[in-house]
């Protein structure tokens, strides 16, 4: 499978990564497992999780997909065949540099791996001086724990502020950012963020790419939303825009045989910038879905009357 490299960070991806936070949430060990092990066959290349994965659910405390993760490179012996990211930053203690010190280590433990291949910050902590963070960061690749970091959900000044004080203090940089992206969420990423990363020669792998199921064409009525767990996350998208998008994928998708899913994927890797779309599975035959956007490539034409809608 063709690799791209993931800005200045030194690490290389397919341009589709596998999200982890239904690991230990929505898909059982079972589950999570048949998934890994078919992204692997498949070639995939980087698995993306987070220490908060999956806190915000009933009896949970965070970890849980890191855990999982762990379970599975302990049992199937892929760590060499796989890239690992995870974060930092949405727990109690956000950014503080002690709280990285501690979180990096649970991680690892979760993880039951020597070194994290790219460490997120999850989202900018504006209470934590950006110096003090980065140096934090510093320690760690220093220490030869994380390989290279990236910033998540950072506003392009501040994520410009964050290299100019790696530049200026000889600091490590954030080499690639997180951005949400997809049809219909993107304002985050486009304009100023956008080519801030392209400027600066960042990795950007995206997150919500198919607008939590939403762009799946899986919740067209009132009615769908309890088809999952996400249900109430895509109620927004049922008005407005989302059903015109939706109409005309629909109609590419008869035109090229892919499905909705595999479109919005391929539209999202097309835009000036993106590295990968990140997207989960909770099933091997879902994955195998997913991944066929990877043979996806949509016209000029076909990109145009996507963005218009």
């Amino acid at each position: 499978m063709s690799e791209k490299p993931l800005g200045q960070s030194g690490l290389s991806i397919p341009p589709f990564v596998l999200g982890g936070n239904v690991f230990g949430m929505t898909a059982d060990r079972k589950a999570s497992f048949a998934v890994l092990d078919r992204f692997v066959e498949r070639g995939g290349g980087m698995i993306d999780t987070a220490d908060v994965y999956s806190a915000w659910v009933p009896g949970h405390k965070g970890g849980e997909s890191e855990s999982m993760m762990g379970a599975w490179l302990k049992e199937s012996g892929a760590r060499d065949r796989v890239l690992i990211a995870t974060k930092v930053g949405m727990m109690p203690g956000g950014l503080r540099p002690d709280r990285i010190r501690d979180a990096v280590h649970g991680s690892l433990d979760r993880l039951g791996i020597d070194v994290i291949d790219l460490y997120f910050a999850h989202k900018d902590d504006p209470d934590v001086p950006l110096d003090e963070v980065l140096g934090a960061f510093a320690e760690l690749v220093d220490a030869g724990i994380v390989r290279a970091i990236g910033a998540s959900n950072y506003s392009a000044g501040r994520l410009g502020e964050a290299l100019r004080i790696s530049d200026e203090k000889g600091l490590p940089r954030f080499t690639a950012m997180q951005p949400e992206l997809n049809l219909l969420d993107r304002a985050q990423y486009e304009g100023p963020l956008q080519r801030l990363c392209i400027d600066e020669g960042l990795g950007v792998v995206t997150y919500f790419s198919l607008a939590s199921g939403y762009l799946s064409g899986k919740y067209r009525e009132p009615d769908d939303l309890g088809k999952s767990a996400r249900g109430a996350r895509v109620k927004p998208y049922l008005e407005g825009r989302g059903p015109r998008v939706l109409s005309v994928m629909d109609r590419l998708a008869a035109e090229t045989g892919a499905t909705l899913s595999q479109i919005a994927l391929a539209w999202v890797a097309a835009q000036s910038g993106v590295t990968a779309p990140i997207a989960s599975a909770t099933t091997a035959e879902q994955l195998d879905e997913l991944m066929g956007s990877l043979d996806l490539r949509l016209s000029e034409d076909q990109l145009a009357v996507l963005g218009a809608a």
